[in-house]
């Protein structure tokens, strides 16, 4: 075991000694591998990136929430010119789902309508999103307060003027000043503020605009100034089952009691869908690896140009080296001494291209996230692992052939070729 030890010992020395004193050939064999673990690392940190950031997006809203409107999330066999007609949600069907669905934790109904301007005094913020919704709406998503409340029930059902701003709303309506009992203007009505969102930052997805740059008042305020029939408006009804249900089950029991609320005759198919969650989740995932996949075979073939220029450089090396190789047989170096010599000499030039390729990857992401703001780029230990063991394969698998090659030379022959 400590002859092995020790050939093994002597053996990376020897390779180590070699990139030493052929720095150019060293620096030209890196670069190849570099390049290619830089690309793949890079893919798959940027898609993991992407991926956390959706996920984040999606963790303040349930899996088993339902979306009840006129569209799909997916693809589905019902053209899409057909669906496109289909009768929008009611704020009747709103209350009818409150009154009479089982085993339903919450219901909200929401209205989307095109951006708006919003005033205080001198102060104008342009392209506000609006989100008309009901009191229920904090049960489907999580919003937080950095001060004040949201409208209850009573301020619901009246269509009290009362507001909720978005985080850059506010610093922009009142910079440091409370904005809280101020009144603000838009759609030519005053509303008073009783609340101000936390920052959110990005999301990349949003059923709605980004809560940051958007307010939220009471759905039946805006009903007063739209009515229900404005094309304008595009209402969606949310609904949050309770946990541990059947959701198939729940789903199948809702669609059959919306199509008798519609009238809708049996062999006639729904005028409406009702959107899981977990389908865009699902969608999202099979992107990202899609997006994997595709990028994994780009970045796949820089990395097999590095290892043909590091079997390249090696086969280049045995042969400068022949005379040596033969001196050190004649001396009674074994095969096994050779093969190790020229094995490792390709793997520590490989895994050495493949850390200065992590390295990069390192140093993109974090300028990355810095010039992004709220995107954060990610290097995952996992990356970094298989980036290690990824460069360390590609090594042993352009070293292979020169090493068994260099460790089957005949001394005799490899010093008289080598004079």
């Amino acid at each position: 075991m400590l002859i092995y030890l020790r050939v093994l010992k002597e053996s990376f020395y020897f390779a180590v000694n070699a990139l030493i004193n052929n720095k150019l050939r060293t620096f030209l064999s890196l670069l190849g591998v570099t390049i290619g673990i830089f690309s793949i690392i890079g893919v798959l940190a940027a898609v993991d990136s992407l991926k956390q950031e959706i996920e984040g997006s999606l963790s303040n809203l349930s899996d088993t929430t339902i979306y009840f409107f006129p569209e799909p999330f997916q693809q589905t066999d019902i053209p899409r010119w057909k669906y496109k007609q289909f009768p929008r949600v009611t704020y009747g069907e709103y209350n009818y789902i409150k009154r009479n669905i089982p085993n339903v934790d919450a219901v909200s109904y929401q209205i989307f309508l095109p951006t708006q301007n919003i005033k205080y005094e001198k102060e104008t913020v342009s392209s506000v999103g609006i989100n008309p919704v009901t009191e229920d709406y904090t049960e489907i998503k999580n919003l937080e307060f950095t001060s004040g409340r949201f409208f209850g029930l009573r301020e619901a059902n009246v269509g009290s003027a009362v507001v909720i701003l978005g985080h850059e709303v506010a610093e922009g309506l009142f910079g440091s000043i409370d904005p809280i009992g101020k009144k603000v203007k838009m759609l030519g009505k005053k509303l008073t503020v009783i609340g101000v969102l936390k920052k959110e930052g990005l999301s990349l997805v949003n059923f709605g605009y980004p809560n940051d740059s958007s307010v939220f008042l009471p759905a039946n305020f805006i009903r007063r100034i739209y009515g229900d029939n404005n094309e304008q408006i595009f209402p969606i009804i949310s609904i949050k089952p309770s946990e541990g249900l059947d959701i198939k089950a729940f789903i199948a029991n809702l669609e059959q009691k919306l199509r008798n609320f519609r009238g809708i005759k049996e062999g006639q198919i729904s005028n409406f869908f009702l959107n899981e969650l977990s389908g865009v989740s699902n969608q999202i995932d099979n992107i990202t690896g899609q997006m994997s996949v595709i990028g994994l075979i780009i970045s796949g073939f820089s990395l097999l140009v590095g290892g043909f220029g590091i079997a390249n450089i090696m086969f280049v090396s045995v042969k400068e080296r022949t005379n040596l190789i033969g001196i050190q047989k004649s001396l009674g170096a074994k095969n096994k001494f050779i093969l190790f010599q020229f094995l490792f000499e390709a793997v520590i030039l490989s895994l050495i291209g493949g850390l200065i390729g992590l390295i990069l990857v390192w140093l993109v992401s974090l300028l990355a996230s810095q010039f992004t703001g709220d995107f954060e780029f990610i290097l995952s230990p996992i990356n970094i692992l298989l980036g290690t063991i990824v460069s360390s394969f590609i090594g042993l698998i352009s070293g292979i052939l020169p090493a068994i090659s260099a460790s089957k030379l005949d001394p005799v022959e490899a010093i008289r070729t080598g004079m």
